[in-house]
């Protein structure tokens, strides 16, 4: 066989959460896509759907009120059959299986040089290609083919930000659901000390061109006009941005004003959370949102615990990472605590924001705790 041509690189950065469906955590297999622009696997929204639900996406939950024809998203079962292919090319397997399967949680997103999971390097100069049983024109026409469906979804997830940029977010009246845990009154109540308290800053590179920040990277506000920010695989699809610090150990609070904003979540995620998903509808991720509706309620991996109907003004956030806690806590005047789980810091995690319903001049703070 002909030596492969080291010169010549061709990058392929998607990694396996760009083709997957959040609802079983697999490939995306006979894809769909809904009016809001976000896809699944068929099997697993008739699932969803079923029983009488309503016919909301589980990630912005956009719904509709009459049942959504589910056609077949080509580009996408293209681009996943393209996935299947070179990886069982690479690895000398018929690649990940076609039907939607639980699979661990996806690895961060590749960087340039990077392909796929398990960060298998795709480009023509990566060394693994040398000793490779695949003939070199035929892992040639898989790059090529990859690479121009790659741009083809960049031009499409740009299309589908200026489209959000044009409507309000409709928010379906009901929601699958869980009705709000009491919380554990036995745990003492928060003492904030400047040993834990921190006031974070927004981090430019994940900022989405809907937002733009103060001087002081301590307030995001809803832009009236798309921001020229350069394109980036690090910068969110929708009105999210994450802060630059990052917390894998040890307890940490901050607190944040939520007063100018009508339409909110606040939380944390990992940086390798997907660009193009929600905060709180991920594994990484999990928050508590204000509907604008009078409904509060937290959220993690698509589900919804309803905690009631008063709204923070001041949400102060405490993270424990030496019990593996996350607790959200009203502190406008008096401390009550709204609201806590379990978190795993499996990959270092981040403040994280999401301002919807596109309603400019909207803002979030991040304001100086009151030791």
């Amino acid at each position: 066989m002909a030596g492969v041509d080291i010169g010549v690189a061709v990058p392929v950065w998607l990694a396996e959460d760009d083709l997957g469906c959040i609802i079983c955590q697999g490939l995306l297999a006979w894809p769909v896509t809904l009016p809001c622009g976000h896809s699944f696997c068929r099997d697993c929204l008739k699932g969803l759907w079923g029983a009488g639900r309503p016919c909301s996406c589980p990630t912005c939950r956009e719904g509709s009120a009459q049942r959504l024809e589910l056609r077949k998203n080509t580009l996408l079962q293209d681009l996943a059959d393209k996935y299947r292919r070179a990886v069982g090319e690479l690895q000398g397997g018929p690649g990940p299986p076609r039907s939607p399967a639980p699979s661990p949680p996806p690895a961060r997103r590749a960087a340039p040089q990077e392909a796929f999971s398990g960060g298998l390097d795709l480009s023509l100069d990566s060394p693994r290609l040398g000793t490779s049983n695949t003939p070199e024109g035929k892992l040639r026409d898989i790059l090529r083919d990859l690479e121009e469906i790659q741009k083809k979804l960049r031009e499409n997830f740009t299309g589908k930000e200026l489209l959000e940029e044009q409507r309000q977010v409709k928010l379906p009246d009901t929601s699958s659901s869980s009705s709000c845990p009491v919380p554990d009154q036995s745990d003492p109540p928060l003492k904030r000390t400047s040993q834990w308290a921190i006031s974070p800053t927004f981090d430019l590179r994940s900022l989405s061109s809907s937002l733009e920040v103060s001087e002081n990277c301590q307030t995001v506000t809803v832009s009236h006009f798309p921001q020229l920010y350069p394109w980036s695989h690090e910068r969110f699809a929708t009105c999210q941005v994450l802060c630059s610090q990052a917390f894998s150990s040890g307890k940490t609070y901050w607190e944040v004003d939520t007063q100018d904003c009508s339409h909110w979540a606040i939380g944390v995620a990992s940086w390798g959370m997907s660009r193009d998903q929600i905060l709180g509808r991920t594994r990484d991720s999990w928050c508590i949102e204000w509907k604008g509706t009078r409904q509060l309620s937290a959220w993690h991996m698509v589900k919804e615990t309803v905690l009631g109907s008063d709204r923070p003004r001041v949400v102060g956030i405490w993270l424990d990472l030496e019990r593996g806690k996350l607790a959200f806590y009203s502190v406008a005047n008096e401390e009550k605590l709204l609201y806590e789980c379990p978190v795993s810091a499996s990959s270092p995690l981040h403040p994280a924001f999401w301002l919807y319903g596109l309603q400019p001049g909207n803002s979030l703070t991040i304001r100086p705790t009151k030791v």
